[in-house]
């Protein structure tokens, strides 16, 4: 798991997809499921090119049920931006200053050591809200 997660810290996005499952599952924080490496690897694309800063989680607390395959990780996400990398992130600087963060967790499921799925919950200003019945 921490292997993992130091992927995601050394911005090495293919160590971080050879994580994945053919067929993973990967929730974004705002409910975005994308299904396959593919999917996956996009929705990762922003984040490890830099666009949303320097970024790092910080593990705050991690629960591990070995026998089932599960984890439960809670990780601040630490941002470091630059004013010369582009619009959004001198957006982002104007907005949060330099450095700021937030918090989520993540609901892991691994099978045979791969990621079959990664469901990422953020702790947010607004819930998300959707349509419909449960």
């Amino acid at each position: 798991m921490r292997a993992f997660t130091d992927a995601f810290n050394r911005d090495d996005l293919d160590a971080v997809m050879a994580y994945f499952t053919p067929d993973a599952l990967y929730e974004t924080y705002d409910g975005k499921q994308c299904r396959g490496l593919a999917q996956v690897r996009e929705a990762f694309e922003a984040q490890f090119r830099g666009d949303f800063g320097r970024i790092r989680f910080l593990t705050e607390d991690m629960v591990v049920d070995a026998p089932a395959g599960k984890v439960v990780l809670r990780w601040r996400c630490q941002h470091e931006v630059s004013a010369r990398r582009g619009p959004r992130q001198l957006m982002y600087r104007l907005l949060y200053g330099q450095h700021f963060g937030w918090y989520g967790l993540d609901v892991l499921h691994w099978e045979a050591g791969r990621l079959r799925e990664k469901r990422t919950y953020a702790q947010a200003g607004l819930p998300l809200v959707r349509r419909g019945r449960p």
